[in-house]
């Protein structure tokens, strides 16, 4: 006997039309079932191993998410993504500072360096405004920290890490500091 039919090569089907070709119905009026493929018109064949694979349903490609979007490049004073009241409090100045940094008289490696890790360091911690100083410069120089700034807080890893910048208030420096509001930190195991 062979697996899945009889000893002379019929499957399940078969036998199953056979054995019902001979009986007859209980109620008068009610015919006897078909298999459901003779019902559509199909011509229904023995199932061997090779049929068998055949008939599979291909599996699906696997289709490659798309990248994600670049996060939108931050300017200062752009308060896109924030509430009304919270944009207006870190513009001027009133959400208290909870970290200062102050680049003065670093080289740009430097001040670079200093900035990633105090802003990583400070998400770390949940911090949310700190005050980055960066001085005005010199009169004839053009203060170039206070330009590579924006520059700096825009690239990884500070950027998934900054909500917003902007300049600070007369009171905490002026044109040569800037506030810097960082995401919240959302812990995952509360």
């Amino acid at each position: 006997m062979t697996s899945g039919g009889t000893e002379d090569g019929e499957d399940d089907d078969d036998l199953f039309r056979r054995v019902l070709r001979d009986a007859k119905p209980i109620r008068k009026g009610r015919p006897v079932p078909e298999h459901p493929a003779v019902k559509a018109g199909k011509k229904i064949t023995p199932k061997t191993p090779q049929a068998k694979k055949a008939h599979r349903i291909a599996p699906r490609p696997v289709v490659a998410a798309p990248p994600p979007k670049p996060a939108r490049e931050l300017a200062t004073g752009d308060y896109t993504g924030m509430d009304r009241r919270t944009a207006e409090r870190f513009r001027r100045g009133k959400l208290p500072i909870e970290g200062r940094l102050d680049l003065h008289g670093m080289y740009q490696d430097a001040a670079h360096h200093a900035l990633t890790d105090f802003v990583t360091s400070s998400a770390a911690m949940g911090k949310r405004n700190v005050l980055v100083i960066t001085g005005r410069g010199s009169r004839e120089g053009s203060g170039v920290l206070r330009e590579r700034l924006p520059q700096w807080l825009n690239q990884p890893p500070c950027r998934d890490l900054v909500v917003a910048f902007t300049g600070a208030r007369p009171e905490h420096g002026r044109d040569g500091a800037f506030y810097v509001l960082l995401r919240r930190r959302r812990d995952r195991d509360t």
